[in-house]
């Protein structure tokens, strides 16, 4: 097992060298064929040290660690660190090294060129693995310690993805359980004569209740052997599908709820889209459309052109929210008691041109002022009046933590279907699900994908928009 695994784990080190050196060569016979220059003697340094970057960074960010239980996405992830890496440390090189035979060209398509090349590299390496694990080779024999909820869950899990590659020897648990089926291997007690008689490799302990001091004779016997612990905590089911592990001094804490727009890096990206996005649609769109809009509510709308309710943003701060105003200028959105009137199919308050605006997203036109003044982004969860937003909190499950990114002009909650007035409890749960999958899961390709099924649903109406 231990030299299967060493194995695997040069193969795996090999293959990204052997994509490194032809991802290098590739991009400087591109970069070397249209500029005809020939192939110098800073090349060669810059290769040994684009090596060397890769040997550091991969150790510093254990990009060799086991990958079996992620999905791809997350080892993709890692993928594109080290690609910016060597990019950003191609430019420093070739700046010292004040090499001009490889001009940016070159180094904007090794980067490319070495990217896919990695992603495909890994892909197929991941898809042969999963093949030959669904077939019985190359498992790990898996121990769960603990026969309680946690570790029949987890039990169901590893028996639900058997790419993951682990054999599961059954469970070890203090209390007898007739119940698991011939699946019980004992006490914790016999975990060590167990270790050595089955050549047990991972040991997860999912121990329930005051274990403390039987979770510590656990790790005691696995560190006697090279077996390695994984500990599911008790309260894993509150726990979302993404979360972090940080240090707090000496403790490690988790979060658990965790998005790349947490990071100011990924913030400072969405909002420079922000403003490079709107500046272009108030230069394409925005310059035409908007004083036509307006002359058009002036003549079949008399009254204010806008509606500027208030809505909670970022971290719940209230900020003004400009809008067309679709309504007659007498309408109210909250009843005597103070309590929100949510929009309605035909609602009375609607006027006829109004009604255009909303099917088609217009009357949101004017929430791109709202972006350049960075109380909203483009994309995000969709903001609510505040009277709805106090109401709902105490009604809904995680309601709050929609509001741990700015509200979007438009959102993943809002093409998904899941907008329109609305006094179902069981819809604005799914809609508030669906605004903290996308905080979440979010990335860029997520937010153009958003982008383009909000112009494909202006163009052809949303039936839910009224």
């Amino acid at each position: 097992m231990e030299a299967t695994r060493k194995s695997l784990y040069l193969i795996r080190i090999s293959a990204d060298y052997v994509v490194l050196a032809l991802s290098f060569w590739m991009s400087s016979a591109i970069s070397l064929a249209l500029s005809k220059i020939s192939f110098g003697r800073g090349a060669y340094i810059l290769f040994l040290s684009m090596i060397i970057i890769w040997f550091v960074y991969a150790g510093a960010s254990r990009i060799y660690d086991e990958f079996r239980s992620r999905d791809f996405g997350f080892e993709l992830g890692a993928i594109g660190k080290a690609t910016v890496v060597q990019l950003l440390s191609s430019i420093v090189i070739l700046f010292f090294l004040k090499e001009t035979q490889l001009s940016r060209f070159f180094v904007v398509t090794y980067a490319v060129i070495l990217f896919i090349g990695l992603t495909s590299e890994k892909f197929l390496v991941r898809r042969t693995l999963e093949y030959i694990r669904r077939r019985g080779r190359n498992l790990r024999n898996l121990v769960i310690v603990g026969a309680g909820i946690v570790g029949r869950d987890f039990y169901d899990a590893v028996q639900s993805n058997p790419q993951f590659g682990y054999n599961l020897l059954g469970f070890v648990d203090d209390t007898k359980r007739p119940d698991l089926n011939g699946q019980s291997l004992g006490s914790v007690d016999e975990l060590e004569k167990l270790i050595t008689a089955r050549h047990v490799s991972d040991v997860i302990i999912a121990l329930q209740g005051k274990a403390m001091e039987r979770i510590e004779e656990v790790l005691n016997t696995c560190d006697r052997y090279t077996t390695r612990v994984r500990i599911v905590p008790e309260y894993s089911n509150l726990v979302s599908g993404k979360y972090s592990v940080t240090m707090f001094g000496r403790f490690p804490v988790i979060s658990v709820r965790e998005s790349a727009l947490a990071q100011l890096y990924w913030r400072i990206f969405k909002r420079v889209f922000d403003i490079v996005f709107t500046v272009a649609f108030f230069l394409l769109i925005g310059s035409w459309l908007w004083p036509l809009i307006c002359a058009l509510q002036k003549m079949l709308n008399p009254g204010p052109l806008y509606y500027k309710p208030t809505r909670w943003g970022r971290d719940g701060h209230e900020f003004t929210c400009y809008k067309f105003r679709s309504m007659l200028p007498e309408s109210l959105n909250v009843d005597k008691e103070g309590k929100h009137i949510h929009t309605t199919y035909d609602d009375p308050r609607v006027t006829t041109f109004g009604r255009l605006l909303r099917k088609t997203n217009l009357d949101e036109i004017p929430q791109f002022i709202n972006v350049l003044k960075g109380e909203m982004s483009v994309v995000g969860p969709r903001p609510h009046d505040a009277e709805e937003n106090a109401a709902l909190r105490d009604k809904l499950r995680a309601y709050m933590p929609r509001h741990l990114v700015k509200p979007g002009v438009t959102g993943w909650a809002q093409v998904r279907g899941l907008r329109g007035g609305t006094s179902d409890l069981s819809i604005m749960q799914k809609r508030t699900d669906a605004d903290l999958w996308y905080i979440e899961n979010w990335s860029f390709e997520l937010d153009l994908r958003i982008i383009l099924m909000t112009v494909w649903q202006t163009i052809k109406g949303d039936p839910k928009a009224y």
